[in-house]
């Protein structure tokens, strides 16, 4: 069995067994980015780096885009009114607010929330190989797992929706309901 027909098991299976794996993928999310951060500290030590823009600067920077990942992190929480994921994600493609711009915004937020903690901190190993391995990683893992089960479970809306909308750098919906190429 692949990664991908245990998650597509999971997402299709019964409500209860999604509950249940729920706070396990929340577990695991939140272990990844303490390993982020905790990571980024101890190189930062292990090599001696000298502090990212130390002072107000770095700290300033920092606040603002935790601030901003955060937000956009929040508010696609609340378009997927109480479901949690990747195991018990809505029935439906959500394609509002965030997700008319880009495919995978809960990732593009916590990226900016993990660069900004990477300034607050003045951490150079967070912001330029913590973080960016992070994005890479998910971004194997949604290339991988996620979006086949997107396409099997949700079919030739999910395929429409990729190819329409970008995976993490936003780009603006069209308006006349075109392709938006």
């Amino acid at each position: 069995m692949t990664l991908v027909d245990l998650l597509y098991a999971v997402t299709t299976g019964p409500e209860r067994r999604r509950k249940l794996l729920t706070p396990v993928g929340l577990l695991f999310a939140a272990g990844l980015l303490l390993l982020v951060i905790f990571g980024g500290f101890f190189t930062d030590r292990a090599l001696a780096l000298r502090p990212l823009l130390p002072g107000g600067l770095g700290v300033s920077i920092g606040a603002g885009l935790l601030a901003a990942g955060l937000m956009l992190w929040a508010w696609c929480l609340t378009l997927f009114k109480g479901k949690g994921v990747p195991f018990d994600p809505p029935s439906q493609l959500v394609v509002a607010g965030p997700y008319a711009w880009v495919r995978n915004p809960m990732l593009s937020g916590l990226c900016l929330a993990l660069f900004g903690v990477g300034f607050i901190l003045h951490s150079v190993s967070m912001v330029f190989l913590w973080t960016p391995a992070f994005v890479l990683l998910n971004v194997i893992e949604l290339k991988l797992v996620e979006e086949p089960e997107l396409e099997r479970r949700l079919g030739a809306m999910y395929r429409e929706y990729r190819e329409r909308v970008p995976m993490l750098i936003p780009k603006k919906p069209a308006r006349d309901g075109s392709k938006g190429r």
